[in-house]
């Protein structure tokens, strides 16, 4: 009969266990917060944003597209102060007039979504569209922030 002390296991297999436990806890945080309860979202969840957003500078103009599948304009509230641009809203959720829930994993949901603009912008030229579930923010940049072409002369 063969006995091993534990401390002889540990020692030849422990750093193997400790690796395999690091490799799960990277995996863990690498898909972190893709399939995550809305209360995750709401309890301020590290990695799970939404609505999910996109901003781009065209050059004489930022656009903010943002993912809020479900919501109509009635929905979203956008305001902007000196150089922050704002979006909330509200998700709510109920069953249809002769449908009873079976399943809700969308709950009803209050969202706030705040971005520092790189740039100032013309605020009463901005205009906001959803449509397909996309929100789209356009917001011309005020006149001393668009690019500006300099003309080069030839010296005589």
């Amino acid at each position: 009969m063969y006995l091993t002390r534990w401390s002889n296991f540990d020692r030849e297999f422990g750093r193997s266990f400790a690796a395999l436990d690091e490799l799960r806890r990277r995996m863990n945080d690498v898909f972190r917060g893709f399939d995550q309860p809305a209360a995750n979202l709401r309890s301020g969840y590290a990695g799970a944003v939404w609505p999910r957003t996109n901003l781009y500078d065209s050059g004489s103009e930022l656009v903010l597209y943002a993912a809020v599948p479900g919501l109509s304009d009635k929905d979203i509230n956008i305001s902007a102060t000196g150089d922050v641009l704002a979006v909330s809203g509200e998700r709510g959720v109920e069953a249809r007039e002769g449908y009873s829930v079976h399943r809700q994993e969308r709950p009803h949901m209050k969202f706030s979504r705040s971005f520092a603009l790189p740039c100032r912008v013309d605020l009463e030229k901005a205009s906001a569209t959803v449509k397909d579930g996309i929100l789209t923010i356009r917001l011309p940049k005020a006149a001393e922030a668009q690019p500006r072409q300099i003309t080069v002369k030839a010296s005589s």
